[in-house]
């Protein structure tokens, strides 16, 4: 393509963008209720006003945000190990290559920071990773669910309501009293429980990292000057730094206190040792 083409093309890209642009604001039908910007960050917040029916309960969007991202997880999980798997070959395609790229990403983590016992360290960073991830991605999909009142809004990411962060704490907790159980008894228990701060930092880094994104994102749409074009950019921007720095950040946190309570002192280690040896004499 010449540089006469090209510039045709972008011409032509531009007018249909700009065509666009008048159309949505020109057509928009005007709101029924229109709501302050002080009770869209409430909301956002508190979810309290916009209420979802899911299987005859009244619960918050976030709730059936958690269902299908959940369901979407163990859905492609099965599917990849019983269609997928038995195909692997020793020149991977491009799909089996992600997938190693990314298993093999949190069982290097996982070994690295608890050499010893990582098997079941590695299992949960990875489930942990991709429900991050993808789980914070999925907003940018605008799955719309109706409300108890009959309106229609987007699922927001489940980690965006502070119970949903909170669970997630608690269970990152919990793997690590798990580990530091099995790795030196209840001395690995009692060094664990000395971070009784630790699923609270965890909760509310979660909770607040996305939350912050969706602020930012609901102050450029409620302003109409800058809800045409920017949102997109910001949107995308900040669901994914959040996606990709909360995965991270979560995994090498656990990471790094299962081994901490699972790993033997090094005194104890040799004692271990010489023991052996001394009851192989």
């Amino acid at each position: 393509m010449n540089s006469k083409k090209r510039t045709t093309f972008l011409l032509i890209w531009l007018a249909v963008i700009a065509l666009i642009v008048v159309g949505i604001v020109l057509l928009s039908p005007p709101a029924e209720k229109e709501e302050t910007i002080q009770e869209v960050m409430k909301d956002a917040v508190l979810h309290d006003l916009n209420k979802v029916s899911f299987f005859g309960l009244e619960v918050n969007p976030s709730f059936a945000s958690d269902w299908v991202i959940m369901g979407i997880l163990i859905t492609a999980a099965v599917l990849i190990r019983i269609l997928v798997i038995p195909k692997f070959t020793e020149i991977p395609g491009k799909f089996q290559l992600v997938l190693e790229m990314l298993v093999g990403y949190f069982m290097d983590l996982g070994k690295k920071h608890s050499p010893h016992r990582n098997y079941f360290l590695c299992g949960y960073l990875t489930f942990a990773g991709c429900y991050i991830f993808f789980g914070t991605m999925f907003e940018l999909l605008g799955v719309q669910w109706i409300t108890t009142e009959g309106h229609s809004i987007s699922l927001p990411a489940p980690l965006s309501d502070i119970n949903c962060a909170i669970a997630m704490g608690l269970t990152s907790y919990g793997v690590i009293l798990f580990g530091g159980l099995i790795g030196n008894g209840l001395r690995g228990l009692g060094s664990a429980l000395k971070e009784f701060s630790l699923p609270i930092s965890m909760s509310f880094r979660l909770f607040g990292a996305l939350l912050s994104g969706l602020l930012v994102t609901e102050l450029v749409y409620y302003s109409m000057f800058l809800s045409i074009i920017l949102p997109i950019f910001v949107g995308v921007m900040f669901t994914m730094l959040h996606a990709l720095i909360q995965t991270y950040v979560l995994t090498m946190l656990v990471a790094t206190f299962y081994g901490e309570v699972n790993e033997k002192k090094k005194g104890e280690a040799q004692v271990s040792t010489a023991a052996k040896v001394l009851a192989k004499v």
